[in-house]
């Protein structure tokens, strides 16, 4: 009778289990990660920030405002103190939209709440400070943001192939343990 209560309880905490660990997976994938109640336009950004301008005509490099990308495994998103470290000064185009959004988040003293554009699967580790050190250019999965206005995914697909045909071209490690830990 004891072996049988015994093997109850641990069928019990295993289906528990199970249904916590798939709901912590979240729902479906294939979501968006923009709030539903939120429209943000047509660059579906809370500010339409152009690349453009400041990584191609001003030549800011991408790890200025992606600070952590040398040393971290995301390469982060700038805080509003970075943006007004310049923009305290720089007014920006005249009539321009997205200044006025920059100061009111500055002034409210709230982060910017940026969109993830890029996404691996959750089972993949993407260390950015691994690639920045081995000397792959931010283009290389990003494409040429210095060439696009308001960021968007590159038709890149991030698939295991796409991954490893990289890592076999600049000779780099193909074990598993590199990037699924």
């Amino acid at each position: 009778m004891k072996k049988q209560w015994f093997i109850a309880i641990v069928v019990m905490f295993a289906v528990l289990g199970s249904l916590a660990f798939v709901q912590a997976q979240g729902g479906n994938s294939q979501e968006s990660e923009t709030p539903a109640d939120q429209d943000y336009g047509p660059s579906g950004q809370p500010i339409a920030f152009p690349h453009n301008t400041h990584a191609g005509e001003y030549q800011i490099d991408c790890q200025y405002c992606h600070f952590s990308a040398e040393r971290a495994s995301s390469a982060g998103v700038p805080p509003v103190a970075s943006c007004m470290g310049c923009h305290s000064a720089v007014a920006g185009p005249e009539g321009g939209e997205e200044i006025p959004k920059l100061r009111g988040y500055w002034e409210r003293g709230e982060a910017i709440p940026w969109n993830r554009i890029y996404k691996v699967a959750d089972h993949v580790q993407f260390p950015h400070m691994r690639h920045i050190s081995a000397g792959v250019d931010c283009a290389a999965c990003h494409g040429n943001v210095e060439e696009i206005g308001v960021i968007q995914r590159v038709e890149q697909p991030l698939t295991m192939g796409w991954c490893l045909n990289c890592h076999i071209d600049m000779g780099a490690s193909r074990d598993c343990t590199v990037c699924h830990y």
